[in-house]
């Protein structure tokens, strides 16, 4: 018996490999810039206690940070492996969800209650933060 289902191959380009590096290469920084946020919060996030400035100040420009690779994740994508359906659209969830937890991140301050979406959202983005380098070290 023959099984009917052809075994599909990915050519990589040059130019392919380089994007694929690169994209590598920036969301793998991203990824770092996500872990680090649950560390830094666990530095200024207290019970009953308040915040130290220093701390929320490094978390909000490591979510910066984190934003515009993921964007910038996603642009390499867009222009250059267009066929990675996939990863453009987990890249452009991790962007909009970052962007929308650095909102959220704001609000926390004035209304604490913020963080029961808050904190989940940040776990949604530690798993795109692990499946997204692995996903696309598949060729």
């Amino acid at each position: 018996m023959t099984d009917s289902r052809s075994a599909t191959t990915t050519t990589t380009t040059p130019s392919t490999a380089g994007a694929r590096k690169a994209y590598l290469s920036v969301i793998g920084l991203a990824s770092v810039l996500i872990l680090l946020q649950g560390l830094w919060a666990g530095l200024f996030v207290h019970e009953g206690e308040d915040y130290e400035e220093k701390w929320v100040e490094i978390h909000a420009r490591g979510a910066d940070l984190a934003i515009l690779l993921a964007v910038v994740g996603a642009v390499i994508l867009y222009v250059k492996m267009r066929e990675r359906r996939d990863l453009l659209i987990g890249t452009v969830a991790m962007a909009v969800i970052l962007v929308f937890e650095a909102y959220l991140g704001g609000l926390i301050g004035d209304n604490p209650g913020v963080t029961a979406i808050h904190f989940p959202l940040a776990m949604a983005l530690m798993g795109l933060s692990v499946w997204l380098p692995l996903r696309a070290a598949r060729t």
